[in-house]
């Protein structure tokens, strides 16, 4: 090893490397007992942590903090975009951001995501999938279920009409409910679309920005999918 340099040479190859290539660490200045830290930080709240909060226990300033916060989601969906839903899925979309003035509906919201669901044979929530969209046309629809869903399974969403892209190497159900019913419908992908607007608001305090939403919902859907294995 070239102590002073950090660096690992190979006995044979005589090529150099550094402990942390190839990791999320690499070419980072930040000391690796900070970065640590901020593993710990970020998995022992089932909430998350805002860059601003980090900066301040760990003593960096906040543009470094969220550069380490954004890096860490990068990685976490690395993870999550090799999986497939299967089975019994529920597909819904929702609009994350405030409502603009004069607009009203599907239409009156700032950033439209797509959010699907796994369930099991029993009717339990497994794994999600949330996408930001650019919009809800047919043909996103049917990129996020050609990625995200496996073939074969059987798809329930509402009536919206560009959802009849699902219908994609797939069974797809579609069902007008009117809004008393429709959470009897979608009752799983519903409750995940409110969980994920409370992690927004009650962390970063509804502060994000629409080209940075997809990292922060890689956050939400790697923690939810890994919920049972908090050890």
């Amino acid at each position: 090893m070239y102590a002073a340099r950090h660096r690992y040479e190979c006995a044979r190859g005589y090529r150099q490397t550094y402990l942390t290539s190839g990791t999320v660490f690499h070419g980072s200045r930040v000391p690796l007992t900070k970065w640590f830290w901020t593993l710990y930080l970020v998995s022992a709240d089932k909430g998350g942590i805002s860059a601003l909060r980090l900066s301040k226990i760990i003593g960096v300033q906040w543009r470094t903090a969220y550069n380490m916060l954004r890096a860490l989601r990068t990685t976490m969906a690395d993870r999550d975009n090799h999986y497939r839903l299967t089975a019994l899925i529920e597909v819904d979309d929702a609009y994350i951001g405030a409502n603009k003035t004069g607009k009203a509906g599907r239409g009156g919201w700032r950033t439209p995501v797509l959010v699907a669901i796994e369930k099991t044979e029993e009717g339990k929530p497994r794994f999600v999938a949330i996408e930001v969209l650019d919009s809800l046309a047919k043909p996103n629809i049917i990129d996020f279920a050609e990625r995200r869903l496996q073939p074969g399974s059987v798809r329930h969403s509402d009536a919206f009409p560009s959802l009849a892209g699902l219908t994609v190497t797939a069974t797809h159900i579609a069902k007008i409910t009117p809004p008393e019913e429709a959470d009897g419908w979608l009752l799983w992908v519903h409750l995940v679309i409110a969980n994920l607007k409370r992690f927004l608001l009650g962390t970063f305090h509804g502060a994000v920005r629409p080209h940075r939403l997809q990292e922060y919902i890689n956050e939400f859907v790697y923690r939810f999918n890994r919920r049972f294995w908090e050890e």
